[in-house]
């Protein structure tokens, strides 16, 4: 056991990694482990299932308002349920990918699932949280925030070995597709995805997975021990 306690959050855009890292974090450190982005794929899901545009603010609130999303806090497990159905495959596919951005982006939809957010936060003394929004909105007092970017053209390559993709184009139209979902979450009124003024930002694009997880680790111990000196 690592004796640590308090919460690292674990922020950035999509494809830098951040779910294999922050559950690699979250095994050397021995804490429980979030992933926020679950949640919104999860509420994805709720409205594809429901037959509801991704694109009609109230629809999706009303159909998000109503479900039952589950997700665990094991960080060798991925338990997402959605009114009792796993999902957990479903919310990486292509459908939801696509949406998943608009339904973020609705304001009651986020306060929802940030109030859900903290309640589970709230029942672990170690924990790692990953999103786009978690140093700035869910945990402004979080022990140590990250911020983990990568240049777009990395990120491109990461996604297309996690699916399997090895065509110039496919991996070209990856990273377009990677440049607008930033532009999007960025320039959102509610929640921009954007480092916490805080927030410690590690770029990973000339780093391996593991290379990651040891600069993360290094600063969650290193931020325990200057608070127990303060």
């Amino acid at each position: 056991m690592s004796g640590f306690r308090g919460q690292v959050t674990l922020d950035g855009p999509s494809g830098t990694g951040k779910s294999s890292v922050a559950r690699g974090v979250a095994a050397r450190l021995g804490a429980a482990y979030l992933d926020t982005g679950a949640m919104y794929r999860a509420a994805t899901v709720a409205v594809l299932t429901a037959g509801a545009d991704p694109a009609d603010a109230e629809a999706v609130a009303r159909v998000v308002a109503a479900a039952r999303i589950e997700v665990g806090t094991d960080a060798a497990t991925e338990t997402v349920l959605v009114d009792g159905v796993d999902v957990a495959e479903r919310i990486r596919g292509a459908e939801v990918t696509r949406a998943v951005s608009a339904v973020s982006a609705v304001p009651a939809v986020r306060r929802q699932l940030v109030d859900q957010q903290r309640a589970l936060v709230a029942g672990a003394d170690a924990v790692v949280v990953e999103g786009r929004d978690i140093g700035t909105v869910v945990l402004p007092d979080a022990t140590v925030k990250i911020y983990l970017t990568a240049a777009p053209e990395a990120r491109a390559q990461r996604r297309a070995a996690q699916l399997g993709l090895s065509a110039p184009a496919e991996i070209a139209e990856l990273a377009a597709d990677l440049r607008r979902r930033d532009e999007f979450d960025s320039s959102r009124a509610d929640s921009p995805l954007r480092p916490a003024a805080d927030a410690i930002v590690v770029d990973s694009t000339e780093l391996d997975q593991q290379g990651v997880v040891a600069r993360v680790v290094t600063l969650a111990r290193e931020a325990v021990s200057v608070g127990e000196r303060a």
